[in-house]
């Protein structure tokens, strides 16, 4: 059965109005459910993750402050949020959620958080609306209690996975794989194991041509036993945010090559959301719902 992590803390941190578009974490479950693509017990509330997991990731002093919603002006400026404990706790929940989803995935093949891919969050610090890395932080945890050797991150999300490319930097059991936007947000990239930068506007032909030149031969040059998946669909032409130029149809056929490698090399997959930022937030929840009926039609 495909596992989905999902909590009414997501979709309610933030003052309303605020520039990211939380109702989506509300009106994908709905819409998912509405059209018979999941039912109500494909869904999991996450939980509190304990500290000494967020610790095996993140530096202490960081992780403290962010308790205490003690940061600075400039690091609160940075993570793009207004720090609340509201908005701490949504990030440690969401933490759990791709933890959980983990495990899930080592079970039935592949597992889901309808948020996640904090890819932005480094060991000392918050970017980019992520305070916490939960790629890392799952990644990690699979690592630590031995239930995996060797992990793949892709990263498919516009902006790079900064975040989890410094992390990763010095750990051979976490490969990152990042495909991302030159021209786009972080201006300064970090480097991961594999970095491919597109220029503005690339279409789906150019982009799908890329993607399956590359996984194959990761998947043999890394020989994974877990895949994370940074879904995020901010890759859209419509995006305000992404700079690309794919179509909803290229970007599920670009899930559909990543979600495909992973069942037909038996590799347990765990997708975490990302971004997207279109106009019409009808584009968003379509793009990412795609996502979920393929996980469904692929692996069940």
């Amino acid at each position: 059965m495909l596992k989905i992590a999902w909590s009414p803390l997501y979709a309610h941190a933030l003052p309303d109005g605020h520039r990211f578009p939380m109702e989506k974490y509300n009106i994908l479950p709905e819409q998912l459910l509405y059209e018979g693509s999941v039912k109500d017990e494909n869904f999991f509330e996450p939980e509190t993750l304990e500290d000494k997991w967020i610790l095996n990731t993140h530096d202490s002093d960081y992780f403290q402050k962010l308790k205490q919603l003690s940061l600075s002006k400039a690091e609160i400026k940075k993570t793009g949020f207004p720090l609340s404990q509201q908005l701490v706790e949504r990030e440690i929940h969401i933490m759990h959620g791709s933890v959980q989803a983990a495990l899930f995935a080592l079970e039935h093949g592949i597992a889901m958080n309808i948020a996640g891919g904090t890819h932005h969050a480094f060991t000392d610090r918050g970017e980019g609306f992520c305070l916490l890395n939960d790629i890392a932080i799952a990644a990690n945890y699979l690592l630590e209690n031995k239930l995996v050797k060797q992990v793949l991150v892709v990263d498919l999300d516009v902006h790079q996975g900064n975040g989890t490319a410094e992390i990763f930097k010095d750990k051979k059991e976490v490969f990152t794989f990042s495909m991302h936007g030159a021209s786009n947000y972080p201006m300064h990239k970090e480097v991961s194991d594999l970095d491919i930068a597109l220029p503005d506007r690339t279409g789906d032909q150019e982009y799908l041509r890329i993607l399956e030149k590359n996984l194959p031969t990761l998947m043999d040059r890394v020989q994974p036993d877990f895949i994370v998946f940074q879904s995020g669909v901010d890759v859209l032409e419509s995006d305000k945010l992404g700079r690309l130029g794919m179509s909803i149809a290229g970007c599920k056929e670009r899930d559909r090559k990543v979600l495909d490698l992973a069942f037909r090399h038996q590799v347990p997959i765990m997708c975490c959301m990302g971004g997207g930022y279109s106009e019409k937030l009808s584009q968003i929840i379509e793009a990412h719902a795609n996502t979920y009926r393929l996980a469904q039609e692929i692996f069940f």
